[in-house]
Order: C-alpha cells, then structure tokens, then sequence
C-alpha cells in the first residue's frame, strides 16, 4: 500500500463509521478504484477502526468513567453480535467479495432511511442512562443485521434504537457507544488471525496502521460533531437519498456488465 492509499482510506473510514452509508461498503469499493490487494489491506481496513473507537471515548469520556451499569449495558447489547459473528464468519466473509450484495443493499437501506423520521417521531428516551438492558440488547439485535455489507452498523443499530422509542440523538450515540466493544472485538480478531495465518508485522506495516488510526481518529472526531448536529436538525433523509444513489450506480455497473474487483 502507498502512503496516499493509506490517508485516504483512512479518511473514508473516519468519515462513514458512525454515518449510516456503510463504512465497509465505501472501503469495498474504494480498495477496488485503488487495486490494492493482499491480506494486509484487508487487515489494514479493519484496524484502523481502532482509530475511529478512539475518537468515540475522547468525544464521551464522561460516559465511559461515570458507572460500571454502562458496560454492562453494552456488554448486553453487544452479545448478538458476538454469538452471530462467531456462528457465521464465513458467510460473512463471503458477503464481502459480493460488490452487487453491497449495492443492493445500500440501496435498500435508503429507502429504509427516507422514512425512518415519520415511522418513529414519537420518541420517550432521550438519554443514554433510560436506556434498559432489555433495550440494549434488542438494539444489538438490529446490529446484527449489518453483517451484511452495505447495510451499516450505524444505520441499523440507530435505526433499531429509533423503533425502541428513543430519539435521533439517543440512539445515535447509543450507536457510538456499541462500536467500541464491536469494532474493538472485530479488530483484534482480525490482528489475531493476521498473526496466526503466519504473517509478520514489520516496521513497514506497524507505520502504516499508526498513520491510519490517526487519520481516522481526526476525521471521526470531525464526523461523528457534524453528524450529531446535523441530525438534530434535519434527520435521516439526505443520507437515504446519497444511498439510493450510490448503491443504484453499484447496481448499474454490475447489470451494464462491468464489474467492480473485490479485494
């Protein structure tokens, strides 16, 4: 990988973590446009989300040392994931060498997200703390269903959060929260395997992840104020339509018969 391969997927990934487009999705396609291949930029797309968890507990540091009821509470929530990640590892990384699973189901996704702010407009839970485990733990469900690439885990655990009666801005930082435990789990799995399949980490490969989760860090800070902001005021719709739209070019260049190369 270059240097400038190494920014600007960290760049993509700092910005569409925590906004529901599909991090995994953009990377998918950005590693084909830039041909990078090899097992390193598979794990170089899933370690620098170390970077982008860091940016969550810098931004709520408050959140993360107030009570030890938090992590249980995402501890809960994040048991589905654990137990379906374990169970279908292989599908899932099937899933990931599907560019047209990854249009579809952006596309599907935007149109979920064009109707998200009239289907749950009566929310009751506006705070992390009234968040109970049972809710936790449905929300967690929901997460699941971003194993699918293209679908989001933001998108779908906020969205699952939404249906639990919580507002916009509860159940989107409530997403936050759950990437830590999530991502941090995929990550040292991915790093596990990386080491086990015999690979070595050089100096090469340790400067390269370090640039990388910087990057991501700076960049998620950035996202994950505007995004919140951004919310508040306008929801869910703007985001559906950029969905819609890139998941049907995905779409049109695999019918057109072209395709898109999945490292």
């Amino acid at each position: 990988m270059s240097l400038i391969h190494v920014i600007i997927l960290a760049i993509i990934e700092g910005l569409t973590e925590f906004l529901p487009i599909s991090s995994t999705g953009h990377m998918i396609i950005a590693e084909s446009v830039m041909g990078d291949k090899g097992d390193f930029v598979k794990l170089f797309t899933v370690a620098i989300q170390l970077g982008a968890i860091l940016s969550v507990i810098v931004l709520y540091y408050k959140r993360f040392f107030r009570d030890f009821n938090f992590y249980i509470k995402l501890l809960i929530a994040f048991i589905p994931a654990a137990i379906f990640g374990l169970l279908f590892a292989k599908k899932i990384d099937a899933l990931l060498d599907s560019a047209l699973t990854v249009g579809i189901t952006l596309f599907l996704g935007g149109i979920i997200l064009l109707f998200v702010d009239k289907w749950f407009n009566k929310p009751v839970v506006t705070e992390e703390k009234n968040i109970s485990n049972l809710t936790g733990f449905k929300i967690g469900l929901f997460q699941c269903l971003a194993m699918i690439p293209g679908t989001s885990r933001s998108a779908a655990s906020i969205v699952g959060g939404m249906s639990q009666k919580l507002s916009r801005t509860a159940a989107a930082e409530f997403s936050f929260f759950l990437a830590v435990p999530t991502m941090f789990a995929a990550t040292a799995k991915k790093l596990w395997d990386f080491h086990k399949e015999g690979h070595v980490f050089s100096g090469e490969k340790i400067k390269l992840l370090a640039i990388g989760n910087f990057v991501a860090f700076i960049v998620a800070l950035l996202a994950i104020k505007t995004f919140i902001t951004f919310l508040e005021k306008r929801g869910f719709r703007l985001f559906g339509v950029y969905r819609i739209l890139i998941g049907g070019l995905i779409i049109a260049i695999y019918l057109s018969g072209h395709t898109l190369e999945v490292i």
